[in-house]
């Protein structure tokens, strides 16, 4: 059904293929007989074995056997760093990546935008205020769900829990591992000391939970993969704040450009590493920084590259940001990809 309509393929037809399984597999539960992983010691020569028994007479299917040697994990872990002390959003008591946007923290914003993708396995790397972060999660079914309590009943010393949950989550199911990684850590030693979760995976998003973007990681994936490099960051060129005179050397005025975009790119998170990386990550320094050490090192030694995204992208640094990712929710929703 998700297969392209052309005789060569393309890892990016693969990606698709996959994202489209787990969008749609409570749907093909009763098509699909089989869905396998050989084991990670296979990593060099894996497949995916996809077994389909056609309808009505249930007989089995051509089986198709997909050779995604380049696609070892459809699936990544997501590091998401939240740890930092918002400095410049003020003398504000809720955790920036907590500011509700429509109902939901930004950060509930950024977990989806990777859900939608496939990507449902999700590392919060604490530390300020992480208790804030902690509680979200912890009443997140009971607060976006409707819920039965069993109060005063008998049956809740017995071990039944008092909860009856009714309507479903509007996404997939989410692993979410809350790690508490130190108040005054760097970027990279907190990546550091949520290693063990994300140790068996091939490879990983790193993601700021303050910033959203319409971007694709479908194609960012894609890229990562053909590149072969040990790290990829996505490049966005943001706007200068101010409005722009053009004028010649003699002062005269030709025009105004009203905040025109800068010819720079900035790193606006959405990074992925090859396991290889976390040996750079050290856990016991607690001062390790991402931007001015890692990725120059990488870089330095040929194994940094560029995806870059032209499309929406806004970070929440100050109050600010805070009303302009509001006020852009309202008015058009730029970073609702699911």
């Amino acid at each position: 059904k998700f297969a392209p309509k052309t005789e060569r393929w393309h890892e990016n037809h693969l990606v698709d293929i996959m994202r489209q399984l787990g969008q749609k597999q409570a749907q093909l539960s009763k098509n699909v007989a089989e869905i396998r992983f050989l084991p990670k010691k296979w990593s060099k020569a894996q497949f995916l074995r996809l077994t389909f028994h056609s309808h009505p007479a249930h007989k089995p299917a051509p089986l198709l056997i997909v050779n995604y040697s380049l696609l070892i994990d459809p699936m990544l872990p997501v590091v998401i760093l939240c740890g930092g002390q918002g400095t410049r959003m003020g003398d504000t008591l809720t955790k920036k990546e907590l500011v509700d946007i429509s109902g939901r923290p930004l950060l509930w914003h950024v977990m989806r935008i990777f859900s939608h993708y496939g990507h449902h396995d999700f590392v919060l790397a604490l530390g300020h205020l992480g208790e804030q972060v902690r509680r979200y999660f912890l009443e997140y079914e009971a607060m976006t769900r409707d819920v039965t309590l069993r109060l005063g009943h008998p049956d809740n010393n017995e071990g039944r829990t008092p909860l009856n949950f009714g309507d479903d989550l509007t996404h997939l199911a989410w692993n979410v591992s809350l790690v508490d990684t130190g108040l005054e850590t760097e970027k990279a030693s907190r990546i550091g000391r949520v290693a063990h979760f994300i140790a068996d995976a091939d490879r990983f998003f790193v993601a700021y939970g303050e910033a959203v973007s319409d971007i694709d990681l479908d194609k960012l994936l894609a890229f990562h993969l053909e590149h072969g490099r040990v790290a990829t960051i996505s490049g966005i060129q943001v706007n200068f704040q101010y409005g722009v005179i053009e004028a010649d050397a003699e002062g005269e005025v030709h025009g105004f450009a009203e905040k025109p975009p800068l010819p720079y790119w900035i790193n606006g998170g959405f990074m992925i590493f090859e396991r290889a990386a976390l040996q750079l990550f050290q856990e016991n320094d607690p001062y390790l920084d991402l931007e001015n050490e890692i990725l120059p090192r990488l870089a330095a030694e040929n194994q940094l590259m560029l995806y870059r995204h032209s499309g929406y992208w806004q970070s929440m640094k100050t109050l600010k940001d805070a009303l302009t990712l509001k006020q852009d929710w309202q008015e058009r929703e730029p970073w609702r990809v699911w």
